[in-house]
């Protein structure tokens, strides 16, 4: 029991750490991160679909990043690394937020969807599926609607491994729009796609 408790405490300091990763990040479309340790430092390395943007913020942060990891979160000579996403159009994580971004900017989200889901597959997807939920159209009901290309896994074990999926929270001022985002990049050898556009 004693071994289940300290993994699980693990676990959960590590989301924590993203979390908090990730609200800093944010605007640098942050997508995920890794942790390198050595007897010496902890490298972690946060990838993001706009380098620039994050080493700025970096450089404004570092002091008070490393003192919130030091600190809170125990970690021995915190060294922060920002990477860029070699390909952002087949990044769930990504393509979620630019969707919740052009939202919010007054686009229409069928155009948004449509927009992501034509790069998304331009890049090398085998299939994307974009579902946009909320007071979509000035009504007082939520609605919501699914956008798809190529093709997806929605059930079974492959879905677990092949799928990458994520959500955002678009603030519009009739409320807030909910989007998931559902890639397939590839698939084993043996599995043989079957084209569909929807």
């Amino acid at each position: 029991m004693g071994i289940e408790k300290t993994i699980i405490k693990q676990k959960i300091m590590e989301v924590e750490i993203e979390d908090y990763l990730k609200s800093i990040f944010e605007k640098a479309e942050y997508s995920s991160l890794r942790v390198e340790k050595t007897p010496v430092l902890t490298r972690i390395i946060v990838y993001v679909g706009k380098p620039a943007i994050a080493i700025a913020k970096l450089r404004k942060m570092e002091n008070e990043i490393k003192e919130v990891l030091t600190k809170k979160y125990n970690i021995l000579n915190p060294q922060i690394v920002i990477e860029e996403v070699p390909n952002p159009y087949l990044d769930a994580k990504i393509v979620a937020y630019r969707i919740k971004r052009a939202i919010e900017r007054g686009i229409n989200f069928k155009k948004a969807a449509l927009f992501y889901i034509e790069r998304c597959m331009e890049n090398g997807a085998l299939g994307i599926e974009v579902r946009v939920a909320g007071k979509l159209l000035g009504k007082e009901r939520s609605a919501a609607y699914k956008f798809s290309k190529g093709y997806i896994l929605h059930t079974g074990f492959l879905k677990e491994i092949f799928v990458e999926e994520a959500k955002a929270q678009a603030i519009i001022p009739v409320g807030i729009v909910g989007i998931r985002v559902r890639i397939l990049k590839n698939l084993p050898e043996m599995v043989k796609p079957i084209s569909s556009n929807k």
